[in-house]
């Protein structure tokens, strides 16, 4: 039986796909181990039941868990600095006494792209292949999100990457532009694959409707998932006012939590679109499926920057698996995505002209061609994205 020690910031019960990744592995046939921090995403307080002192060991669905010790994120730039920086810390004390023998290192890497300083080190101790799943692009990413442009941090930062890329065996990644930034780097081609997201099999096109989704004349337009600054959700007042204007019947749906929230919602208020817009609190995954099959459209989005132009987000996965078209607010290569598959509308970033635009033709189209394009996104879901094909491509690395 192969073991494999996966190092993840965030895991179960925080809802990332890695939780899916592992569980599908155990199926297969693999040990896994997982090592990881005290739940904390995305609020920034540890979840109820976990501490420093509580559940630091667990089994879950068959993995093995080992949390360790980190700062909670709070809401702060600072302590989200602390947290980021107190994994690593935690990473190398774990690392300098743990005696279990791995046959791989699999680091999933959303940022902070410092996790995986210390499950590199392990490998090189033991001697073992260490693969890498970049999700966000560093120090790119971390320029958008904290602002910092410091040359001696972004210098710093940059030969933390190298140092990571050069010391692992494969280096995986979510889209096509982030494989050719890395080459960009001096990375050998080969090296590099890529490895698009697939979304879990509970997201599937299902006749249930949700009662959290309001049925009337209005077409629902729903987003699911974090409501923080990279979603580029600051574009919605804008939006709403010209729906109100325009008297358009559209209803945008925000289910999830974030550090954005809060102002949305009181912009929103402030400028009295209440009527277009509902805000729906977070729901398990296996709950989502409901609700975007319920809704009309899924809203995809992302704030205008050239990293998120190379960024695949994995709603757009969920949403086309479960046969719902796209409402596209997103640049580069996912719009190739849209635009390949036939499954929806996209505008540029931040464009709220041509966000509009697309609301006006989604507003004058029959149930029928919304269902066709519905069928499309499946379509291309099947092809592109689909689970079991995408395991088999990783696992031939692992034997």
């Amino acid at each position: 039986m192969k073991r494999i020690l996966v190092v993840s910031q965030y895991f179960y019960p925080e809802q990332f796909r890695i939780n899916d990744i592992c569980e599908t592995w155990v199926k297969r046939g693999y040990e896994v181990t997982v090592l990881t921090g005290i739940p904390n995403y995305p609020e920034g307080d540890f979840y109820e039941g976990y501490g420093i002192n509580s559940r630091r060991k667990e089994i879950y669905k068959g993995i093995n868990i080992i949390r360790v010790p980190i700062v909670p994120r709070k809401k702060s730039s600072i302590m989200m600095g602390l947290n980021y920086l107190s994994f690593v810390a935690s990473g190398f004390i774990w690392k300098m006494f743990h005696k279990e023998d791995y046959d791989y290192v699999f680091i999933y890497e959303v940022s902070p792209m410092t996790q995986a300083i210390p499950a590199v080190q392990f490998a090189k101790k033991k001697k073992i292949p260490c693969y890498i799943y970049v999700m966000d692009l560093w120090p790119e990413n971390f320029e958008v999100i904290t602002g910092i442009h410091n040359n001696l941090v972004i210098t710093s930062l940059n030969k933390m990457v190298d140092y990571i890329y050069k010391n692992c065996t494969k280096i995986f990644t979510a889209s096509k532009s982030f494989k050719e930034n890395i080459e960009q780097r001096g990375v050998n081609a080969e090296k590099v694959v890529f490895w698009p997201q697939y979304a879990e099999e509970f997201y599937q096109p299902v006749e249930k409707q949700s009662d959290k989704i309001q049925k009337d004349d209005k077409i629902n337009i729903t987003f699911a998932g974090n409501i923080g600054e990279a979603q580029g959700l600051e574009i919605l007042p804008s939006i709403g006012k010209e729906l109100k204007k325009a008297n358009l019947p559209i209803r945008f749906n925000l289910v999830g939590n974030g550090r954005y929230k809060n102002q949305l919602i009181s912009e929103i208020q402030e400028h009295e679109l209440s009527n277009y817009f509902t805000f729906i609190d977070p729901v398990p995954a296996e709950e989502v499926p409901e609700i975007l099959c319920s809704s009309d459209f899924s809203f995809v989005s992302l704030k205008k920057t050239d990293i998120f132009s190379m960024t695949i987000p994995a709603k757009l996965q969920s949403s086309m698996a479960c046969g719902v078209p796209i409402l596209l607010s997103a640049d580069g290569e996912v719009q190739e995505i849209l635009a390949q598959s036939k499954a929806g509308f996209y505008s540029n970033s931040g464009d709220a002209e041509g966000l509009l635009e697309n609301l006006k033709k989604i507003s004058d189209l029959s149930k029928m061609d919304i269902a066709r394009m519905g069928k499309m996104s499946r379509k291309y879901f099947d092809t592109y994205f689909e689970k079991e094909k995408l395991m088999d491509e990783i696992d031939q690395y692992f034997n």
